[in-house]
């Protein structure tokens, strides 16, 4: 049976992903999780998690987009790599924010058709008890 992923391995690949250089497609994408999670995902693993088909998308417009880095030398050429790890990773967290905003917007106005007032929805959540058994 494959092993599921867990929050981090799929933080670990959504990293993989955003700092990636040259061709990605899913299969190169799971040889290239072999030795950063222990064991190679399958193709429908990666793309069952929402967050991981996310980067893989943007990270695949972003190549289609043609971006070609130039000959720097070494200290300008990590510079600029992580200067393109980090945009992606921005355009990937805003794309997931607009995602999110979208569902809260969803939810308020589903919790206002159902009567559910904004008291009910602020109230804190119940203390857990963790002393007795």
């Amino acid at each position: 049976m494959a092993k599921h992923l867990t929050s981090k391995d799929v933080v670990t690949l959504i990293n993989l992903i955003d700092s990636w250089e040259g061709k990605l497609t899913w299969e190169i994408l799971c040889d290239a999780a072999l030795p950063m999670i222990g064991t190679r995902p399958t193709r429908q693993t990666l793309n069952s998690h929402a967050r991981i088909k996310t980067a893989f998308g943007h990270k695949k417009g972003q190549q289609k987009d043609g971006f070609v880095p130039s000959k720097r030398p070494p200290s300008l050429r990590i510079a600029e790599q992580r200067i393109r790890r980090l945009e992606s990773e921005i355009d990937r967290l805003k794309s997931e924010n607009s995602e999110l905003l979208v569902r809260f917007i969803k939810w308020q106005y589903n919790a206002y058709k159902h009567g559910i007032s904004k008291e009910k929805l602020d109230a804190d959540l119940p203390r857990i008890d963790r002393d007795s058994s």
